[in-house]
């Protein structure tokens, strides 16, 4: 994979807990449609998870543990590439470059450590506020040029390109190329299910706010017969749900599981209460996700299999990434021409 006249896409997610349904039908869904049409590296990035303490053991178990959903979603370690990100020093090499060439006048204007820091920012650690210089080294490392993200993630695309075109700029060369969004139009925006007005989140301290990739039958009916809705019954059409977020909410996630519209979805129950649709959901959400956990499960009996997966996926990702890194530091001065 180290030449190909495919582009190459690149992501990665934080092994900071199971996975959610947020997850899985935001990005890694759509990251299994995506290798039928392009190179695929997908990165769990446990050094982006270490911006905030980590304790080791359950570190190494949520890498795993994110690893095994991959792979049981449809992830195939085989024909693409799969790997933790710590085990690629490449990464680090690259972001300490990227440390030098990005402003902190352009770090200061990321509104994700505004909001992860909270009002506490002088208690922040300093890899929180330079993490969008490492996600631009973990794409840039491989020269990849499409990266799926969502709208929260546009303005750190951004930023990587500006990195990119100073680093291009202050060394006269044409290295880095430019990285597109990759939007895909089947993502699904997953809210809480406790509050529909914040994202789904495997690091929400609720538990019943999220459907967890690992749950069982029970528990994703339980949730979902919990999950807060209002009073009103179901509309005839979209325009009424104005004001109603859970609705939308829920709505929406039964449109993504089941492949319908939300129009569709609504012509389904339209006139009528929450209690017989949240029925049909959980059904649906059991249906799909069932053989997920029962895979994800099985793979994880064997941690041994986990691991030997990662290192070959890092061996093979190191094969790309070393080359480009070696030039990037032979450009700056770092390595002889």
């Amino acid at each position: 994979m180290v030449e190909t006249s495919s582009p190459r896409v690149l992501s990665g997610i934080a092994p900071s807990g199971v996975p959610t349904l947020g997850n899985y039908l935001g990005a890694m869904r759509n990251w299994v449609r995506l290798q039928d049409g392009y190179d695929c590296l997908y990165c769990i990035v446990d050094q982006h998870a270490i911006t905030n303490w980590q304790n080791p053991a359950e570190l190494r178990d949520n890498t795993r543990i994110m690893a095994a959903v991959l792979i049981a979603c449809g992830i195939d370690p085989e024909k693409h590439i799969l790997f933790h990100q710590s085990a690629v020093p490449a990464h680090a090499r690259l972001a300490w470059i990227f440390n030098c060439v990005a402003r902190v006048g352009w770090l200061n204007r990321m509104t994700q450590f505004k909001d992860k820091a909270g009002k506490d920012r002088e208690a922040a650690s300093t890899g929180l506020y330079v993490y969008p210089n490492l996600m631009a080294a973990d794409v840039h490392a491989y020269h990849a040029t499409l990266v799926p993200v969502g709208d929260d993630q546009r303005q750190h695309l951004e930023l990587a390109n500006d990195i990119a075109e100073k680093f291009n700029h202050d060394y006269g060369v044409k290295f880095f190329p430019r990285i597109e969004a990759l939007i895909t139009p089947e993502s699904a925006r997953v809210m809480s299910l406790r509050d529909a007005t914040k994202k789904m989140s495997k690091s929400d301290s609720s538990d019943q706010s999220r459907i967890n990739l690992m749950d069982d039958a029970d528990s994703i009916a339980l949730k979902i017969r919990r999950a807060k809705t209002d009073p009103l019954p179901l509309p005839e059409t979209f325009a009424e749900l104005k004001d109603r977020p859970e609705a939308i909410n829920l709505l929406g996630i039964y449109a993504a599981i089941t492949n319908a519209t939300p129009a569709e979805a609504l012509t389904q129950f339209a006139g009528g209460g929450f209690g017989p649709f949240k029925e049909k959901l959980a059904e649906a959400l059991i249906s799909h996700l069932t053989p997920i956990s029962e895979q994800a499960k099985k793979l994880l009996a064997d941690p041994a299999f986990i691991d030997t997966t990662l290192q070959s996926g890092a061996r093979r990702a190191a094969c790309v990434a070393n080359p480009i890194v070696d030039e990037a530091e032979r450009i700056i001065g770092f390595l002889p021409r």
